[in-house]
C-alpha cells in the first residue's frame, strides 16, 4: 500500500495512508447514496410529510448520527433528495415542428407514467406553497419539462412554420397541461391516441400554422 507523509515544524514526518483514506471516501459515498435511496423510496411512497429521519435510517441502515452529519436538518435531507429528480429531455429535430412536438409530448406522457418523480411532485407542489426551496426545485422540474418546447417553438418560428407574434409560454402550457390533467386528476390513459389528439387540437389550430418542412 502506498504512503506518503506531511513534516511539522520540528521535522518530523508524518505518513498518511492514502488507500484508507480512498476506502473511508467511498463508504461515506455509499452511505449517502443509501440515506438518499431510502429518502427517494419515501417521498414516492408517502410524499414529503411521510419522510422522517428515524424511517429512513431504519430503510437505509444508516445511523441517526451519521445522517445528520451530512444532512443538518430533516429538510436538508429531502431538499438534496428531491434535487436529484430530472425530468429534462433533448429537443427533438424531426424536420417539422408538429413532429418534433408529437415526439415530446410523448416523452413527457411516458415520464408520467414510469418516472419516480411523477409521483412525488404532486407533495412537492404542496410543500412548495410554503418552502421556497421547495418551490425552487418543482420550478427545475417544470423547466425540464418545457426547455425543449421551447427550442422548437422558437425554431418554428425561424422556419416560419409558426407567426412571430407565437406566445411560447400560452402554447405550452395548451400542450402538457392536458398530460398533467390526466396524471393527476382524470387518470384517464397518457397513450399514443390522446398525445396525437391534442397535437391536432392545439398545434393544428395555432393561427399562421404551416405545415412546411425545411
Amino acid at each position: 500500500m502506498s504512503k506518503s507523509g506531511s513534516v511539522d515544524a520540528h521535522g518530523r514526518s508524518h505518513p498518511t495512508d492514502r488507500g484508507g483514506s480512498a476506502a473511508l471516501d467511498e463508504r461515506v459515498r455509499r452511505s449517502k447514496e443509501a440515506v438518499l435511496g431510502a429518502t427517494l423510496e419515501l417521498l414516492t411512497e408517502s410524499g414529503v410529510g411521510g419522510v422522517s429521519v428515524d424511517e429512513v435510517s431504519r430503510r437505509s441502515g444508516v445511523a441517526k448520527t451519521t445522517i445528520y452529519r451530512h444532512w443538518a436538518t430533516r429538510s436538508d435531507l429531502i431538499l438534496d433528495a428531491c434535487s436529484r429528480l430530472s425530468a429534462e429531455q433533448e429537443a427533438p429535430d424531426t424536420g417539422g415542428f408538429e413532429s418534433d412536438v408529437t415526439a415530446l409530448l410523448a416523452g413527457i406522457a411516458k415520464l408520467l407514467v414510469t418516472a419516480r418523480w411523477s409521483s412525488v411532485v404532486p407533495s412537492i407542489i404542496d410543500a412548495a406553497e410554503r418552502d421556497p426551496d421547495l418551490a425552487q426545485i418543482h420550478s427545475r422540474i417544470q423547466m425540464g419539462h418545457t426547455a425543449p418546447l421551447h427550442v422548437v417553438i422558437a425554431r418554428a418560428v425561424r422556419k416560419g412554420e409558426l407567426p412571430a407574434s407565437t406566445d411560447p409560454s400560452a402554447m405550452i402550457a395548451a400542450l402538457v397541461g392536458p398530460l398533467f390533467y390526466r396524471r393527476w386528476f382524470s387518470r384517464e390513459p397518457l397513450d399514443e391516441e390522446f398525445v396525437q389528439s391534442i397535437v391536432r387540437t392545439v398545434i393544428r389550430s395555432a393561427p399562421g400554422f404551416s405545415k412546411r418542412r425545411s
